[in-house]
């Protein structure tokens, strides 16, 4: 009977141990399981977050779009617009804008000719090169590449020496940046194109 007695306790033990360390293994599996959870939580957010920045243009166009017109009066030389952040959109950097016009013709990458000192994140306004684009003017704001809040920037571009866009003919302007979706631009070459003309869709 003694030894019956000594058997028993012993395997009570050996229970608790064994049921201590069930619960111990548990409660680290669960920990890891729930940090994995996390993890891929705030993965998916990300890749939520940096689609919808891929995704979404940060500027419009407001006001008019403006034609300057050839000696020929059935062409453009200069497109003119102004753009500006939209409602609750992040600052876009002017410095890294890809352009590109498109007609009949073909496609035309359009080259930046506003000078950009990247040690400060400054840029010159002016008038466009011939075949390039400028930041002509910024109203409402500083003079670095970043369109932000409340400012807006006078767009000129000059239009390719290559264009073959006449009267009544389409054309297309689009600018890429690093980071969010192209702003396309369509218009048509009025029938009678004066010196400042409003182009329209």
């Amino acid at each position: 009977m003694r030894s019956f007695k000594q058997e028993e306790a012993f395997t009570g033990l050996e229970a608790a141990i064994v049921l201590i360390a069930f619960v111990v293994v548990a409660a680290v599996f669960s920990y890891v399981m729930l940090g994995a959870g996390f993890f891929t939580s705030q993965k998916s957010q990300e890749v939520v977050h940096s689609s919808m920045a891929q995704a979404s243009s940060s500027v419009e166009i407001v006001g008019n779009v403006v034609g300057l017109g050839g000696s020929s009066h059935d062409n453009l030389t200069n497109v003119l617009f102004t753009i500006s952040t939209t409602a609750g959109g992040s600052a876009y950097d002017v410095g890294d804008v890809l352009m590109t016009y498109t007609d009949k013709g073909g496609q035309y990458i359009v080259n930046r000719s506003s000078s950009v000192d990247r040690k400060t994140g400054k840029i010159t306004p002016g008038v466009p090169g011939a075949g390039n684009w400028s930041v002509e003017q910024i109203l409402n704001g500083n003079d670095d590449t970043l369109v932000q809040r409340g400012e807006q920037f006078l767009i000129n571009v000059s239009i390719p020496a290559d264009a073959t866009a006449v009267s009544g003919d389409q054309f297309g302007i689009e600018l890429k940046p690093a980071v969010g979706a192209t702003l396309q631009l369509k218009k048509y070459v009025p029938t009678q194109v004066d010196n400042v003309t409003l182009l329209f869709e």
